[in-house]
């Protein structure tokens, strides 16, 4: 999350008259996150979190909103999204395309123990079981294309090293059959600064606009390198073990994900170093942006290419 376009109070209080949720009361950007515009709004009758989309086509928004609203009827704890006074849930506001969801309670965790990763476990299974009545399909767009393109436009300024090391990794990942791993939704972003904590429970589940139709073990991959991993890039048996045994316990794990997952740990890891590259190398003006580190990204991709078997499947 950050602020690419502002939203003056005025601005804001005209956009509410649409909507049956009181009057404002408190309008504040948010700093944290490199994708869309967000802020905190808090009015007479509740608090809610407003989104300006600022990349994302209108005509795609609707999918990751029904999905919101999807998960939060069956019974799991993510944002659901505010319908004004027409029922619509996507409005424009600032000249760009707007979204208000109910803001949940808890904070983020950034050192997890072993028993929130076992609860964040069995929450991502629950979340792909319910994702499997959702009728709505999306192709991820940091797929396979997208890939190749973000690739081509950063290689020219990556050092030698670094310019091997992609170039071996898309060879490796062209090659990966994906043909008889489990496809369902996925949040595709499952990252600590996403997940809300009330206590030891989770609290809230955000940031859903990445999820898309693609492989389940992507997803468990994309997670569990973030809330498993040590600073130095290797992973904590004792996280990732309670986090996989506790999905497994729910939506278990089948032949074909446990002979794929240690090339699509190296798949999320290189996701997340490709996007961290386009952001550094062709950064996006704003009013509060954040910047994340590559190199992050880069070193955890080494470290699973350098220990395929540091974490089993069950």
């Amino acid at each position: 999350m950050s602020v690419f376009t502002p939203v003056t109070p005025e601005q804001m209080r005209d956009w509410l008259a649409g909507y049956a949720v009181g009057r404002l009361a408190e309008l504040r950007g948010i700093e944290a996150g490199v994708q869309n515009s967000n802020f905190f709004v808090t009015t007479t009758l509740g608090r809610y979190v407003l989104t300006l989309f600022e990349s994302v086509p209108r005509a795609e928004l609707p999918y990751y909103l029904h999905l919101m609203a999807h998960l939060a009827r069956h019974g799991l704890p993510v944002p659901a999204p505010i319908a004004n006074r027409d029922n619509d849930y996507l409005g424009t506001l600032a000249g760009r395309p707007a979204v208000m969801v109910t803001r949940l309670a808890g904070r983020s965790e950034m050192a997890p123990s072993v028993a929130q990763c076992e609860r964040l476990g069995a929450m991502l299974a629950g979340l792909h079981l319910a994702g499997m009545s959702y009728g709505r399909r999306q192709d991820n767009s940091r797929g396979p294309a997208w890939r190749e393109r973000a690739a081509a436009a950063v290689l020219p300024q990556l050092a030698p090293g670094d310019r091997a090391l992609l170039e071996a990794e898309l060879i490796v990942q062209r090659g990966l059959d994906e043909l008889d791993l489990p496809v369902g939704t996925i949040h595709a972003d499952l990252f600590r600064d996403n997940v809300l904590w009330d206590g030891e429970h989770v609290g809230g589940v955000i940031d859903f606009y990445f999820a898309c139709t693609d492989v389940l073990l992507f997803d468990v991959a994309v997670t569990l390198n973030d809330w498993c991993g040590r600073a130095d890039g290797t992973l904590d048996p004792a996280r990732a073990n309670a986090f996989l045994l506790a999905y497994h316990a729910d939506r278990p794990f089948t032949r074909a994900e446990r002979e794929a997952w240690p090339a699509m740990l190296r798949r999320a890891a290189l996701r997340f170093w490709l996007s961290r590259l386009e952001d550094f190398h062709r950064p996006r003006e704003g009013e509060m942006v954040l910047v994340k580190n590559p190199d992050e990204f880069r070193e955890i991709l080494r470290t699973r290419i350098a220990q395929p078997g540091a974490v089993r499947l069950p």
